[in-house]
Parts: C-alpha cells; structure tokens; sequence
C-alpha cells in the first residue's frame, strides 16, 4: 500500500451519491494509485500519474470527474481522450457504472471507425462528459459540432500510447480549444521526455504520483519454453491450449501477419479462434471483442495495440507468441491474467535467437526462472472444447433506445429460455449482441427473430466461429 493515510473510499470527500454506489459495486480497499492521487485530484489540482492497465487509475479519474461535475449545468465539462477506441469504451462503462447513484449524468463515446452522422446527432441533444480517440475529437471540432469551452477537467489516459501512435498535433489542437483554467489528469504507463513535455507545457504545478509495479502478480504461475522454431511454435500452441483447455485464453503475436497466421492454424486445428489487430475494420474488431468477452470464443490471437483496454473476466491463460519487445510490454500482456484474486497463468514461447531479449528480460524484471523444456503433453487422443456460449447480433441499438432487460425480456416471455441461461449483453449505438448457452443458440435466434423487441420486430443472427 502507499504512504496514504487514506485506505479506504470512506475516508475521501466524495458525494453521499458517490460513496454509496462505490459500497453498492462491493469497492472498499483503494489501490496504490487511487489512494495517492485521489486526494490531490479532489482538491483540484493537477495529476500526472505513472501506472499500467488494471492498477485502478480508471476508477480514480473518473471520481474526480464525477465528484466535480455540476449536473444542474448541461454542459461538457469534462472530457477523457483515449488511444484507442477499445479503451474508450472500456473507460465509457467504467465510468457510467460510477455514475449510476447520480441522476441524469450523460456520457457520450466519440471514437472514430463508425458513422459521424449519429454522434452529430447525440452531440446536438448535449452531454456532461465526453469519452473519445484524438482523431475523432478533432474532426468534430473541425465541423463545428463540438463544443469544449466549458470543460473544466480534462484527462488523458495512456498519452504514451497516444504519443505513439502520432496524435501529438491532434492533442495539441483538442487542447488549443479547452479553456483555462482548467484541471488536467495525464496518466501513462510510461515517463518519457515527450510525456515529461506535453506535461509542462498543459499542466499547472502537477502532482506527480508513481505506482511502482513493473512486476508480475504473485498469483501469476509464468513459464519460458524453449522452442526450435515457427512449426514448432505452433504445435505448441496448439498442445498447451489442448493440455490446460482454458476457457478463455489471449495469444500475444508482436505482428500483424503473425496474428494472422496463428490464428488461421488455430482454426484449421479445430479451436474457436479470433484475431485481433489494427488492419481490420472496426465492425469486424468490435464483433470480435464481443465474440471473446461473451465467451463464445475461447481464444484470441491478437497485437498489443489491439489488446488495449481489453477487460476480459477470469481469463486463465496468456501466451506470447513470441518474447514482448521490452520488459513494460511482457508485465501489461502477462497482467492480462491473474485478475481479482484468480489464479492466472502466462506462458512465452523463446527461441534461440531471443536469448537476448530472454536475458534482457531477466535483468530487467528479477526473473529468476530460465527456460525450460516443452513438457510432455499427451494431447493426440483430445480434441478443442466448443465455446461455452454462443452470441447473436440484433439490428437494434442504443438508437432504438433497447436495454438489456428488453432483450432479457424478448427471449425469456415464453419460458423456454431462463434468466440464468442468458450471458453478456452489450448494447451498441446501431445493434445489440447477446450470448446465450451453446445448447439453446438456435432456440434463442428463432425467439427473436419471430418475436419483438421492445415492441418492434428485429433481425437477429448467429456470429462468431
């Protein structure tokens, strides 16, 4: 823990409405980040803060956002930009499940990789908060629709990834058009000199707070197998995930082409794999995370870019394809599994050739294991387990004003499918997607595709492997 004297919510100056939804959601414990830069951040001053996915910085922001906003003022006051659109939703959820205590707060998402025509369209109805990717954001300034002169908070998350992916001009012209004075979070997982810049140049006197965690969790069992080569590498991957049969499982490829390719020989062996990476349109990526996070697909292949933002529940198994580029990338992609106090286990698949980087890794992370042997896996006679759950897409979304208890209601009116045996829903601006178990997938689409939802007929259909 920190040197905070603060270890709980119950000792921070938030709303009654806040405090209360935060005991609701079952938080009590503040992590590292939250205890040391909450209470800099509630009093209204600048933050830098220096953590990684999954240390509980998206909870500490947006208590700032939400304590701090005036809903009576129908205004955007704050606004949250994000490298990438997977992360922006991610962080839209997060934030409008700390909200929910406080009445008619409205978030809107602005990312890029859909139509502009419905955002223009929620943008005129108005919002408190703005979640959104630079090149989004900075479209919508360019026609005019986006109106930032009353954002009093704003925040970037991941501004290295940000940096990296080249939106420096995108960020300084957002940045050009908020008012000052005003109060800005900048958090990265990463300190180098152009965050140490950007920081000076949009920052007033910030707090900086450090989360020391370049380590792996202790609940984390890691393996190094050593591996002859490519054809290898696949059988591998093909035995480890017949031998620990997860059901859910991320598969980390440092290329494009190599997502690819996995996850082709995945398939060909029988798994339900998907790939995830920058070269595919964003409905394809977005039914994708939805396939994966509703467990109708066991494994995915994808890039660290990708795999940003990606909050999956209980997975149990994370492979590297091949060694991570440094020693912040190998604790992000092994930090995937392992979560809430599950065990979790990561395995890395090395090469001769990447004995530097192995040894680069060692140094870096304290790592004392060395690599070992593929183990003996008696896999011939097993075959790849099917998905737990299948998902079906309906033409209706968040436009046709559909929740999940309408949904939940459409396939569950005539009995036939219970409460219990219905997964994950999530409900997008054009369409819905709801997971149900495997056994009842044909029973679910003919449910609703000859019935209603809220009222109205809607096509539905199966997708995923």
């Amino acid at each position: 823990m920190s040197d905070s004297t603060h270890t709980d919510f119950s000792a921070l100056p938030l709303s009654t409405e806040l405090r209360n939804n935060l005991k609701d959601l079952g938080f009590s414990q503040l992590t590292q980040i939250q205890a040391d830069a909450l209470p800099p951040m509630l009093a209204g001053k600048d933050v830098i803060g220096q953590a990684k996915t999954g240390s509980g910085k998206t909870v500490a922001f947006g208590l700032g956002i939400l304590n701090k906003l005036d809903v009576k003022r129908f205004r955007i006051q704050s606004l949250v930009l994000c490298p990438t659109r997977e992360l922006a939703d991610q962080v839209a959820r997060e934030l409008r499940k700390l909200a929910r205590a406080t009445h008619n707060v409205k978030i809107l998402t602005l990312c890029g990789g859909v139509p502009m025509g419905p955002q223009i369209g929620s943008l005129e109805h108005g919002a408190h908060i703005i979640v959104g990717t630079p090149g989004r954001i900075e479209d919508h300034l360019g026609r005019g629709g986006l109106d930032l002169s009353h954002v009093n908070l704003l925040v970037l998350d991941e501004a290295d990834r940000m940096l990296e992916m080249g939106f420096q001009d995108s960020l300084d012209f957002i940045i050009s058009k908020i008012s000052s004075p005003r109060q800005t979070l900048l958090f990265s997982a990463t300190y180098p000199d152009s965050i140490q810049q950007l920081a000076g140049r949009i920052q007033q006197q910030p707090v900086m707070v450090k989360v020391e965690d370049n380590v792996v969790n202790s609940n984390i069992r890691q393996h190094f197998y050593e591996v002859a080569d490519d054809a290898q590498r696949l059988q591998a991957l093909n035995d480890l995930l017949l031998a620990e049969a997860p059901e859910s499982a991320l598969i980390f490829c440092n290329t494009k082409k190599e997502t690819d390719e996995a996850a082709d020989y995945l398939r060909g062996q029988g798994f339900a794999a998907l790939a995830l990476h920058g070269d595919m349109e964003q409905r394809d990526r977005d039914q994708t995370l939805v396939c994966f996070a509703s467990k109708s697909a066991r494994v995915l292949v994808a890039t660290d870019v990708a795999a940003r933002g990606l909050d999956i529940d209980k997975l149990e198994l994370v492979i590297n394809y091949h060694l991570a580029r440094d020693a912040e990338v190998h604790v992000h992609r092994v930090g995937r599994t392992g979560r809430a106090g599950n065990e979790g286990l990561a395995i890395s698949l090395v090469s001769h050739k990447e004995g530097h980087k192995f040894t680069r890794l060692q140094n870096e992370l304290g790592i004392t294991k060395e690599t070992e042997a593929l183990p003996e896996m008696a896999t011939g006679h097993l075959r790849p387990p099917k998905a737990a759950m299948v998902t079906l897409q309906i033409d209706g979304g968040k436009k046709d004003k559909i929740r999940p208890g309408d949904i939940v209601g459409a396939l569950t009116s005539g009995g036939k499918i219970q409460g219990d045996e219905i997964g994950k829903i999530q409900v997008m601006p054009m369409s819905a997607y709801v997971a149900v178990q495997r056994k009842l997938a044909n029973q679910a689409l003919e449910l609703l595709n000859q019935g209603k939802v809220k009222g109205r007929k809607m096509r539905a259909r199966i997708i995923g492997v």
